[in-house]
């Protein structure tokens, strides 16, 4: 089954905002829920660092332990996690970056990988510390997040995993993120979009190129069991963009991970029910880490 494919997606019923480009904003947004840094976007505490063949933009909040938050692919941007940021940077220093092709980061030129994905978050961290870091990952950040374990083990300490489980190839269609019908949905995004990407004349073709990416995207076994650090995993059980179900292969595969389910939420579980998906993630990012012990795994009720 091909799903259509928007990373970052509200739900259709908070279309809205206020059709103005002078503030950052996320797509469809309807309220920034009291969010007032314009993350992503801001100059003040922004920062670019080279990354193979793209400049990436990054931002730099707070004091304490580091933790690295990368925002979901597609229409995604730091900003849809203003409110998480605004908490976490109260006791954590955290780092956001906007991934190539999102936002202030270049496109680059070579193909688009994981393992690239995961490189740019290093060249990232290694500007702001050499010890192990948290990574707190939405959608396409989140399996970022996993490379970046599995490629690094001794930078990542622990991962907070937002809507993304197994995925098998053509779960996702190869021509589903056009930018000329996403103007149609939510105009004010795109155009505020443009009015910050250093190539908005490439946006489309990145578009094309990233989905067919996607499309063409096998994650299971292979990741999962080379991570070694703590996971939780959130899932809203709604999300058709990540099903429970696949969240559920993903714990299963994992060495040390717990699950969070989250009850009446999308793909965005962090907006749909911030409440929810709060408490588990500060109760996690907050554990002391040897605290992080493996769930007990339990297997099929098979009666034997």
């Amino acid at each position: 089954m091909k799903k259509k494919f928007l990373i970052g997606l509200l739900s259709l019923s908070l279309i809205g905002g206020s059709g103005t480009v002078d503030a950052a904003r996320y797509f469809m947004q309807f309220d920034t829920k009291g969010v007032k840094t314009p993350y992503g976007d801001n100059l003040k505490a922004g920062n670019y660092v080279q990354a193979s063949d793209a400049k990436i933009y990054y931002e730099v909040y707070g004091q304490g332990e580091p933790i690295l938050i990368l925002h979901g692919g597609g229409v995604g941007s730091p900003y849809e996690m203003g409110k998480l940021i605004d908490e976490l940077k109260k006791n954590h220093k955290v780092v956001i970056m906007s991934t190539r092709g999102h936002g202030r980061s270049e496109i680059g030129h070579s193909p688009l990988t994981y393992e690239q994905k995961a490189t740019d978050a290093l060249t990232v961290l290694n500007t702001i510390s050499q010890e192990p870091v948290q990574v707190l990952g939405f959608s396409d950040g989140a399996y970022t997040a996993y490379k970046l374990a599995a490629m690094y083990p001794a930078r990542v300490e622990r991962i907070v995993a937002i809507g993304a489980g197994t995925l098998k190839a053509g779960y996702y269609s190869a021509d589903s993120l056009n930018i000329d019908e996403i103007a149609k949905i939510d105009p004010a995004f795109v155009e505020y979009q443009k009015s910050i990407r250093p190539e908005p004349e490439r946006w489309q073709q990145f578009g094309k190129d990233y989905m067919t990416f996607w499309s063409n995207l096998n994650v299971g076994e292979e990741i999962f069991g080379a991570i070694n650090c703590p996971v939780l995993l959130i899932v809203g059980d709604e999300d058709d963009h990540a099903p429970v179900i696949t969240v559920l292969e993903a714990h299963q595969m994992l060495k040390n991970s717990r699950l969070c389910v989250v009850p009446k939420a999308w793909h965005t579980a962090f907006l749909d029910n911030y409440d929810v998906t709060a408490a588990a993630i500060f109760q996690f990012v907050n554990a002391p880490l040897e605290s992080l012990q493996p769930s007990k795994k339990v297997d099929y009720n098979t009666g034997e």
